[in-house]
């Protein structure tokens, strides 16, 4: 006897469905890879994370800054206070970043590096990732346009959008964001593909899937 395939699942039922809070990792270097380089799922991915009682320091090189433009506030939870710092270089975002990470004051530091840049190697991340981890302050990395080389981050993160469900006001505006998150390297939890998306709780994951098996109404199309 043979059971008939599942239906597939469209965005607005992802909605209906019980959120699965993320658990955030412990203080540490975490890399995000956008599978397109001006896509802006690495950006929601990163922005759902952030602490709201303390200050976030974003950091972005030259060609961040001019291929996906500077973080909006507006887009932000009421709550997060932004310091950002524009620099030329991407070594002049690692040396920043470091520097940051000794301050405790701070929820975390987000760096924007474009590219491959030499002086982004295994060492570079291994001093970040120990930075963190010595004085509790999380420390998320985004990479655009970037391969995922040798490197000594805990997690790494791989985001691409998807459709979005439907705005429930207005069925021709969209709503709710949703980013396919596929972890493929970590210390704390397996390697695994999410649907993800930001709610009131912070970053929920909902569905663990193969990207093979991801269900049709929200298998990213590009």
């Amino acid at each position: 006897m043979q059971c008939a395939p599942p239906s597939p699942i469209s965005p607005t039922d992802l909605l209906r469905a019980r959120a699965t809070p993320a658990e955030p990792p412990p203080a540490t270097l975490a890399e995000v890879f956008a599978e397109a380089a001006s896509d802006g799922a690495a950006t929601g991915f990163v922005i759902a994370q952030l602490p709201a009682d303390r200050p976030v320091l974003w950091i972005q090189d030259r060609l961040s800054r001019r291929e996906c433009g500077i973080p909006y506030l507006a887009g932000f939870p009421r709550s997060t206070e932004m310091l950002r710092l524009d620099v030329s270089r991407p070594v002049d975002v690692l040396w920043a970043m470091e520097q940051a990470l000794g301050c405790p004051s701070l929820g975390a530091v987000v760096g924007e590096v474009w590219g491959d840049p030499p002086v982004l190697d295994f060492t570079a991340t291994k001093r970040l990732a120990l930075r963190s981890e010595a004085h509790g302050v999380a420390c998320w990395l985004m990479r655009r346009a970037a391969q995922p080389a040798l490197s000594a981050a805990r997690e790494r993160w791989r985001l691409a959008s998807l459709p979005s469900a439907t705005d429930p006001y207005d069925s021709r505006a969209p709503g709710t964001a949703f980013w396919r998150a596929e972890l493929f390297r970590s210390r704390f939890r397996p390697p695994t593909t999410w649907v993800a998306r930001h709610d009131d709780t912070g970053l929920a994951l909902d569905h663990p899937m193969a990207l093979q098996d991801a269900p049709a109404g929200i298998r990213a199309t590009g």
